[in-house]
């Protein structure tokens, strides 16, 4: 199957079946980029992650372009972006249809609970699997752990808090560095 069709298909799907927004598809995205087509590095997903964080838009159309351009250009990232759309513009157009008739209908309404439920239990599953990776410095726990309670405890801006993680990441590289080329002499 050539790169294209495929960066589009592994983008519908990851589009169609994950429910939740953006952030719940990171174990999808993790699972079809990484463990099974091999596109991207777990590396390589996490700074992806941490970029489309940043940046403004839709964070699924973010990490299809970036992974699509990886594996394919320009073109790759138009597949990808499509492939991830695509569902949801379908589904919107089919929720505008039926809205009426759903609005306040209790299994819908049960369906949706479970759902919002079952996608926080996603989100943290791939929590611990990328953090085993990443956060192998006792630096990159503690920055993990202070803009959690920031963001959590003293309602900080999530901006703020990977402001605050990249300038003392840089920090600490700048340090160890340093204290490297002190050691050479």
């Amino acid at each position: 199957m050539k790169p294209i069709f495929q960066l589009f298909l592994t983008f519908l799907k990851i589009g169609t079946f994950t429910f939740g927004g953006g952030y719940a598809m990171i174990p999808a995205i993790r699972r079809e980029t990484v463990l099974t087509r091999g596109w991207v590095t777990e590396d390589e997903i996490a700074d992806s992650i941490a970029i489309c964080q940043t940046l403004p838009g839709a964070f699924a159309v973010n990490i299809g372009i970036l992974i699509g351009n990886k594996v394919k250009g320009w073109t790759g990232a138009l597949a990808a972006c499509l492939g991830v759309v695509f569902p949801a513009f379908v589904s919107i157009l089919l929720v505008l249809l039926v809205l009426g008739q759903i609005d306040n209908n209790v299994y819908v309404l049960g369906a949706l609970e479970g759902i919002k439920a079952a996608s926080v239990g996603l989100i943290l599953v791939t929590m611990y699997q990328m953090g085993r990776g990443i956060l192998k410095k006792r630096i990159g726990v503690l920055i993990a752990i202070v803009s959690f309670l920031l963001i959590v405890f003293l309602n900080i801006n999530a901006v703020i808090a990977i402001v605050f993680g990249g300038i003392i990441g840089y920090f600490e590289l700048m340090w160890a560095k340093r204290k490297e080329g002190r050691e050479k002499q």
